[in-house]
């Protein structure tokens, strides 16, 4: 080999000794930390519960029964024989009936119905009180009763015992309150299948002497 030879040789080596030496010497960067797994998300919070009714502990509430209204009250004078003779002048309260010549009568409302409907087999309120079928009526029960002062034959059914109930409807008459009544004896509660229940008497009473 030639020295110009060697000579170009020697300078091409040693640059590749020293690229080599200062590869090697180069500090190789650190391996890479692994990521860390990701830790799991909590899970959400269940919604909260809705509690269930206990029925053995659960309360009701019952709406009250609605209140019978009266369908007339005030002062009437009588209109026909019956009514003179039976109480005269009567004043119509809530609970009590009383007459001018004594009677009087201590009631309690038990049910409005109508002219249509039966207070004993095959009678109807609209035929015994002459008023049309879907009069409403007012149908008293009789608690205590008092006999005319002077004549005590002359109350309703004919004696004090006899009157178990007592019917009212009003109607017009022009600008006057006509109140028709009805007396029934009895034990049972007049209606179609009552078989006790007898009319007794029938009048009616006017706002107005007639």
């Amino acid at each position: 080999m030639s020295c110009d030879r060697v000579r170009r040789i020697l300078p091409l080596a040693a640059l590749t000794a020293t690229l080599a030496l200062a590869a090697a010497c180069t500090p190789e960067p650190p391996p890479k930390a692994p990521e860390a797994a990701q830790a799991p998300s909590a899970p959400a919070p269940a919604p909260p519960s809705v509690p269930e009714p206990d029925p053995s502990t659960a309360t009701y509430e019952r709406a009250a029964p609605p209140t019978l209204q009266p369908v007339v009250l005030g002062d009437f004078q009588p209109g026909d024989p019956v009514g003179e003779a039976s109480t005269g002048a009567v004043k119509i309260e809530d609970g009590k009936i009383t007459g001018a010549n004594g009677a009087s009568f201590v009631t309690e409302r038990v049910a409005l119905v109508s002219g249509d409907d039966q207070f004993a087999p095959n009678q109807r309120y609209a035929d015994a009180m002459m008023i049309e079928p879907r009069q409403q009526v007012e149908l008293r029960h009789i608690v205590q009763q008092t006999a005319p002062g002077k004549m005590p034959g002359n109350a309703f059914c004919g004696s004090t015992a006899d009157a178990s109930y007592l019917a009212l409807a009003k109607v017009m008459d022009g600008e006057d309150e006509v109140v028709k009544l009805i007396a029934l004896s009895g034990t049972t509660l007049p209606a179609a299948a009552a078989q006790d229940v007898k009319l007794c008497a029938s009048t009616h009473y006017f706002s107005k002497k007639k």
